[in-house]
């Protein structure tokens, strides 16, 4: 009898949830090496809105942090609900990551105020986003259950699309609008009551409530 052998550990790495913790790598060692070495001269690379110096921002800014509070507020959200939509495949998670990040940062950089935006708390709204929105959407077992302990643990970032100072709420609002759109656009279509099988089980239909 053979078996096949096991897939190497690196390939591991090549998964949504091993590119969530490369990510949140990416964004320690940045701020690590801008707080020790550079003197906090990479935060300048932020998005600045309406300004033609500041619009490589939208790209730079997830990884961009204001002092090591910052990022570690951000780091278990963004793990935690990075790995909510992470589960649904690397297709979904990469979808959502790419258009939470990018239509939520172009708009900040549109719509926001002045200043200087920076953190990944856009992307960890636009996660927060897409787990509602496919609830909504969908309304399947996986995506409410997902969007109940979403809300069950972090409802608190809702106060985090409050206009205040000094917090970049508009790249929370729109990084939030970002994760719906691709909810929305990713969402499986919901088989009509019609195609079910003879005598299904509840957790086979799309409506279990209806059963």
């Amino acid at each position: 009898m053979t078996t096949e052998p096991a897939p190497p550990r690196w390939h591991l790495l090549w998964t949504p949830v091993g590119l969530l913790f490369i990510a949140l790598g990416a964004m320690w060692a940045i701020e690590i090496v801008d707080t020790a070495v550079l003197d906090s001269e990479l935060q300048t690379n932020g998005i600045q809105p309406r300004r033609r110096v500041g619009i490589d921002g939208i790209l730079w800014t997830p990884f961009l942090h204001s002092d090591y509070g910052h990022i570690a507020s951000n780091s278990i959200p963004f793990l935690a609900l990075g790995g909510l939509v992470a589960v649904r495949g690397m297709r979904y998670w990469a979808w959502t990551t790419a258009v939470t990040a990018i239509a939520g940062g172009s708009l900040t950089w549109l719509l926001g105020g002045d200043g200087n935006h920076i953190g990944a708390s856009g992307v960890v709204f636009g996660y927060f986003g897409a787990i509602l929105g496919a609830a909504v959407f969908e309304r399947r077992l996986r995506a409410l259950g997902a969007a109940m302990i979403a809300l069950g643990f972090y409802s608190s970032l809702i106060a985090g699309l409050v206009p205040q100072d000094f917090i970049s709420w508009e790249g929370h609002l729109f990084g939030l609008a970002g994760g719906v759109v691709a909810a929305k656009a990713l969402a499986e279509p919901r088989v009509p009551r019609e195609e079910y099988p003879d005598n299904p089980e509840p957790w086979e239909l799309d409506e279990p409530w209806l059963a």
